[in-house]
């Protein structure tokens, strides 16, 4: 069973997508990680995230993992623990230009389709119904205004100790919208056969519960 959950950012995906994957014990992919994760590499080495060719080399040379440990899932970038690092505000405003480049995606979609042929899957991202598992069993587009996307997200911050701004968290949204939906390689946008759920005005448990009984008639 493959699961596909894709929008925007902030749109609560990963939260979603990890409930949903902990109750039916499928495996969770947090495809946003890995662009993270490369992302956080890319920072840390001085590499422009406009330098496709840049990127790409170093695709081909990092490991990106995840790890199920009691408090949930970590991810893992050449064995190091970055689950924390690669939610740093820096790491935020630049993944959107280093995932955008198609030769960075065709490496890491690659990697996202091996993973999604070992097991029942439910896989969060922006591109997942439309090009990653486009024959998904389940496909859902998660959307949510930008105000309430922002504030989730300025929360989400607050909690871990993450510096925040929520005018600055807003403007940033918007400017990832723009570029997930207008670059050339696998846009950010609506599967024609995914069920579009607006989760402005809905709690995690109201959206977790709507994906399960879609996954359910499925199967």
């Amino acid at each position: 069973m493959k699961v596909a959950i894709d929008g925007p950012a902030a749109a609560g995906k990963s939260t979603v997508a990890k409930k949903v994957a902990n109750q039916l014990s499928y495996v969770y992919i947090d495809t946003g990680a890995m662009y993270r994760a490369l992302t956080l590499q890319a920072l840390r080495e001085g590499i422009d995230p406009n330098d496709e060719q840049g990127l790409s080399h170093l695709a081909k040379r990092v490991t990106i993992s995840f790890k199920y440990q009691e408090h949930g899932q970590d991810v893992f970038l050449n064995d190091e623990n970055v689950s924390q690092a690669v939610r740093q505000t820096d790491v935020t405003n630049h993944v959107s230009d280093v995932a955008k480049h198609k030769s960075v995606r065709d490496h890491m979609v690659a990697m996202q389709r091996e993973l999604a042929e070992v097991a029942n899957v439910v896989m969060d991202g922006r591109d997942i119904g439309t090009y990653v598992l486009p024959q998904a069993d389940v496909k859902v587009f998660l959307i949510a205004s930008v105000e309430e996307r922002a504030e989730r997200r300025h929360t989400e911050n607050l909690q871990k100790g993450i510096e925040s701004d929520l005018e600055e968290l807003k403007r940033d949204i918007e400017r990832r919208d723009q570029i997930d939906s207008e670059r050339e390689m696998a846009p950010l946008i609506q599967a024609d056969d995914a069920i579009e759920i607006d989760t402005t005005s809905l709690s995690i448990d109201d959206v977790t519960n709507q994906i399960l009984s879609l996954i359910q008639q499925a199967q």
